[in-house]
């Protein structure tokens, strides 16, 4: 595990991840957020010859780190599109996926992309820079209404209304297209006693409408479900409520809302079993401060 480079992401969890994989040195494994690769090297590492890894990725710089192996696939998509490519490889079935959900470390310190409130740049905030409407976009085009349930839904923003407010009268007259541009406009709103929480949420909200996150999550599970062997295990870190959530309840139940449901004899219809969260140790928060929210979840496929 030491000569794993992590100078562009440094990966959460990183035992515990492959101990709850419980790889097979003969196994067929999915990683759906590739990143700088940590997770997916680990990965590697764990499988004999007649193994084999299909990592995920849509970005195009995550794309830069991929690598040459024989047992090593790269897709460079969305995970939403994993049961289209994974017919496309010839492969039936898994014995285990990876998902470390959010946004990586690198994008946090990209100053180019808009995804952090520390550096002004143009507000993109896609993982795909070739795909989809931009966080200036959507700022520009949405209607008050539907930004109000950005920020309220995705943000968790007390005073969404307000926020859509100001942000659509400040359109009327100039065009919001920086960070810098953004947070004149949006700060007035915001507590100054937590200013940092607030701005963090209002940019989660944003990053999660650009790239549509929670439908392609619910999407990926449910696939995910279908292609996991007998045995197979799931294994998802969140860094939100709102994620966390889904993959909780559907670990549990099967479905997005944590609904029990049962058939003709009483018994759940749930596919999967859940294990218990696992937290990131003291440690590993000193060590890698992204891990600070970061919750593993790990489920078996019945």
């Amino acid at each position: 595990m030491q000569n794993i480079d992590t100078v562009y992401h440094v990966p959460v969890l990183l035992e515990e991840c492959l101990k709850g994989l419980d790889i097979k040195p003969n196994g067929i494994y999915v990683d759906v957020t590739f990143g700088g690769g940590g997770h997916s090297k680990a990965i590697l590492q764990e499988l004999g010859a007649d193994g084999h890894l299909y990592s995920f990725d849509q970005d195009e710089d995550a794309a830069k780190n991929s690598f040459e192996d024989s047992r090593f696939t790269f897709v460079r998509s969305n995970f939403r599109y994993l049961e289209n490519f994974m017919r496309y490889h010839d492969v039936e079935k898994i014995d285990g996926l990876l998902a470390d959900l959010g946004v990586s470390s690198h994008h946090f310190d990209d100053e180019t992309r808009g995804f952090s409130f520390r550096f002004d740049s143009k507000l993109d905030m896609r993982m795909n820079q070739k795909a989809g409407k931009s966080a200036v976009e959507i700022l520009n085009e949405y209607t008050e209404a539907q930004l109000a349930d950005i920020f309220y839904f995705y943000g968790e923003m007390k005073n969404a209304r307000k926020l859509a407010s100001v942000i659509c009268k400040s359109r009327e007259t100039e065009k919001i297209e920086t960070v810098e541009q953004f947070l004149s406009i949006i700060k007035p709103c915001i507590n100054r006693l937590r200013e940092k929480k607030e701005l963090a949420q209002v940019f989660q909200a944003l990053r999660i409408e650009v790239n549509d996150e929670l439908v392609a999550l619910k999407q990926m599970l449910k696939q995910a479900e279908e292609l996991l062997e007998k045995g197979g295990k799931l294994v998802v870190i969140t860094y939100h409520s709102l994620e966390d959530r889904l993959v909780k309840n559907f670990m549990k139940t099967g479905n997005f809302e944590g609904k029990v449901e049962k058939d003709f004899f009483g018994n759940t219809t749930a596919n999967l079993k859940p294990a218990k969260m696992i937290i990131p140790t003291d440690e590993e928060i000193e060590r890698n401060p992204r891990a600070r929210s970061a919750k593993l979840r790990i489920a078996e496929k019945l």
